[in-house]
């Protein structure tokens, strides 16, 4: 089997067997007129809002079962409440992979922006959308369950009493690194071609991600590593707690992509090698 593109001592480049992308136009307008980017935008919208519904709507039920039986080990639990917000990423991504890319996540969205697999034109609609959406969806769950929402803490992401705000912060920037890394690993050209002969599913690593990433962090923060999820749940909670926090689980996830997509670009897939070598190859530089 072919290597990967390798730098020789006198800059050549050896052949590959997969084809990368090119990084795709920083603004590119034209997009603004094809109907499958609006298509795309919508399908982001729409999962969003059904991520929000179902991880929410579990958070608040389990929470009304322990405290109505007293039982804290009745209902899903933790384990069962990590396997909804898992569960839905690996439906949904599955679901619009294929159309919008299956972001459903601002952090994943700005990740692949820096990487440049998305324009800064989709990247900001895909965000607002995200946004929009994960409004929309904790507002369906409010509606539904009025007598539990408020009392249950509407699903509002808010820093564990006992952890510092350095932790919560640390916390979120890890955990969406795992997540963002996995993304990329996921759904890297260089590993389809390497693993085709292996029916790799890109949502079930990334859906597997969020899971593990749930148990771990719950705790300490309820877990964000998605600023829409975290947005969603408080502008309908609309609580203090939850607004002083909020800032946390935007700077964390977007650091936590940043540091993921710089990893994945330049040290794993040596973005940063191949540009050096590239530029002492050419005589004219």
């Amino acid at each position: 089997m072919a290597k990967d593109v390798e730098v020789a001592e006198r800059g050549s480049f050896s052949a590959k067997d997969y084809q990368d992308l090119p990084p795709v136009p920083l603004f590119d307008s034209v997009e603004l007129t094809k109907w499958s980017f609006y298509r795309a935008v919508i399908a982001e919208f729409i999962a969003t809002l059904l991520f929000l519904y179902i991880t929410v709507l579990t958070v608040i039920g389990y929470k009304s079962q322990i405290d109505l039986g007293g039982d804290a080990c009745g209902g899903v639990g933790i384990l069962g409440i990590a396997w909804a917000f898992g569960g839905m990423i690996f439906i949904l991504v599955y679901c619009t992979a294929g159309i919008s890319g299956g972001h459903i996540n601002p952090a994943v969205t700005f990740g692949l922006f820096l990487a440049r697999k998305v324009s800064l034109v989709r990247a900001v609609m895909y965000i607002v959308a995200q946004s929009l959406g994960a409004i929309a969806g904790v507002g369906l769950v409010k509606a539904f369950q009025k007598s539990y929402y408020t009392k249950y803490g509407g699903g509002a992401n808010e820093l564990a009493e006992g952890y510092s705000t350095g932790v919560g912060l640390a916390a979120e920037i890890i955990g969406t690194f795992v997540l963002v890394y996995t993304v990329f690993s996921a759904t890297d050209p260089k590993r389809s071609a390497r693993d085709s002969h292996v029916p790799v599913l890109a949502p079930l690593p990334i859906g597997f991600a969020v899971f593990m990433v749930h148990l771990a962090t719950i705790p300490i923060t309820g877990t964000g590593i998605n600023p829409a999820r975290s947005l969603g749940a408080a502008v309908i909670y609309d609580k203090k707690k939850a607004w002083d926090d909020q800032w946390i689980f935007w700077v964390g996830p977007f650091i936590g992509a940043a540091i993921a997509a710089f990893y994945h670009q330049f040290i794993l897939r040596a973005g940063a090698v191949k540009a050096l070598g590239s530029f002492r190859s050419n005589p004219h530089n």
